[in-house]
């Protein structure tokens, strides 16, 4: 069967890993991204469970260990700064993994290792994106921002949590499938020396008002800097999306006074220029095909950060969705008409395991609604943190990581292990 023309819309994590296995099958791959270069920007992700598993299939093992961040555990203090639990990084390959996870790395490193994988058999676009589409009798027709058009067997929307191809897929009318969890994260980096003996850990500070302050260093020069909040006091209201500067004043008035490093942070985060505020949400669709239109990544399953599984479900969501293109549309057998029937069977397939990591995701039972808001609850919770650090009880990983899937494995595929 000669290849498939597919279409990716995204050049991010999902669509870089799809786009990999799609040229191990030989189709004609294009990825466009809105952006006018490649995004290697994006703070630190880890791997879990089968996507640990997804991305050592992909032949990738060593070239995402040349690119780890080493960080050594998670840090949990007190205003002065007094640690009260430590949860190291789980190294023994085995069990459910802490906070920290034997496969962390930078997002853009990430992207990198793939992009370089895949060479020159994907033809990446730059500086534009679809503004709408049609779908025929064979294919998909698409109509580009800059007045283009062209002519695909598969479009894949893989442009993340505000995906306008999942809003095109979904059509007028149709509410968009995003919740809105209640809690707001800030992200930026901060260029500062590494002390001498300094670890390189991740450190977090749990302030009244459910805030939650967190560092992590992932180089000699650099750190990291989170902050959580409800912003209680209303301060988001009114601030749109991407107004960065009105989203820099209302964390800047929530955290101000907070204690530990807060008063730093502030004028770290003011200076800072690569600031981002996520408006912690899931997306939940019905269906994440339509014909020859199919959802990848954040665009039709995001997860949030809440669970720990971001980039796991990306990377195996797209080893799924290739490995049921390559069974039903590659090789003497496949057919371009089994396109529709393909992306079903990826929904089909790759949906318990989603079910599962998304469950109990929602606004009113997340972690952060259970964070004290008293200092005398704060100092109760470090206790108890420190105690089960320990017992050596991982009670954070316990909490937030969704990576222990039951009873659904990690499809195989021929020609889908490119392990040496």
């Amino acid at each position: 069967m000669p290849p498939l023309k597919i279409l990716i819309c995204g050049g991010g994590l999902a669509g870089n890993a799809l786009a990999f296995w799609l040229t191990q099958q030989n189709h004609s791959v294009t990825v466009l991204e809105r952006f006018p270069s490649l995004r290697l920007n994006g703070l630190q992700i880890d791997l879990r469970g089968h996507g640990v598993e997804a991305m050592k299939r992909m032949g990738l093992s060593a070239a995402f260990a040349a690119h780890a961040v080493p960080e050594q555990g998670l840090a949990f203090v007190n205003s002065a700064g007094k640690r009260k639990a430590w949860f190291p990084a789980n190294t023994s390959g085995k069990g459910t993994q802490g906070f920290t996870t034997e496969h962390e790395i930078m997002r853009g490193d990430f992207c990198r290792v793939m992009v370089d994988a895949v060479g020159d058999r994907v033809k990446y676009v730059f500086g534009k994106t679809v503004r709408s589409f049609e779908q025929e009798e064979r294919g998909v027709r698409v109509q580009y921002s800059d007045g283009g058009s062209g002519e695909f067997d598969i479009f894949v929307g893989a442009d993340g949590q505000w995906s306008h191809t999942r809003a095109m897929m979904l059509g007028p009318g149709i509410p968009d499938p995003v919740t809105f969890l209640g809690l707001y994260i800030a992200y930026f980096t901060v260029p500062l020396q590494q002390g001498q003996g300094e670890e390189m850990k991740g450190e977090a500070y749990i302030a009244t008002g459910k805030r939650v302050m967190f560092t992590r260093r992932h180089r000699a020069d650099t750190i990291q800097v989170y902050l959580m909040s409800p912003i209680l006091s209303g301060g988001m209201e009114g601030v749109k999306k991407g107004d960065v500067e009105g989203e820099k004043r209302a964390f800047k008035r929530d955290f101000s006074g907070a204690g530990w490093k807060a008063d730093q942070l502030m004028k770290w985060m003011e200076a800072s220029e690569d600031f981002y505020c996520e408006r912690l949400s899931t997306v939940d669709c019905a269906s994440w095909c339509d014909g020859r239109v199919v959802l990848l990544g954040d665009a039709g399953y995001c997860p949030s950060a809440a669970t720990g599984m971001g980039t796991t479900s990306a990377i195996v969501g797209a080893y799924v969705l290739a490995g049921e293109i390559g069974k039903y549309c590659s090789g003497a057998g496949g057919s371009k008409e089994a396109v529709p029937a393909a992306l079903k069977a990826y929904d089909e397939r790759f949906r318990p395991f989603m079910d599962q990591v998304k469950e109990g995701i929602n606004p009113e039972t997340g972690y952060w609604t259970k964070i004290p808001t008293s200092q005398w609850g704060i100092a109760v919770l470090n206790f108890l943190l420190g105690l089960a650090a320990f017992l050596r009880l991982d009670a954070f990983a316990k909490l937030v990581s969704h990576e222990d899937v039951k009873g659904w494995s990690l499809p195989e595929y021929e020609g889908m292990d490119m392990r040496s």
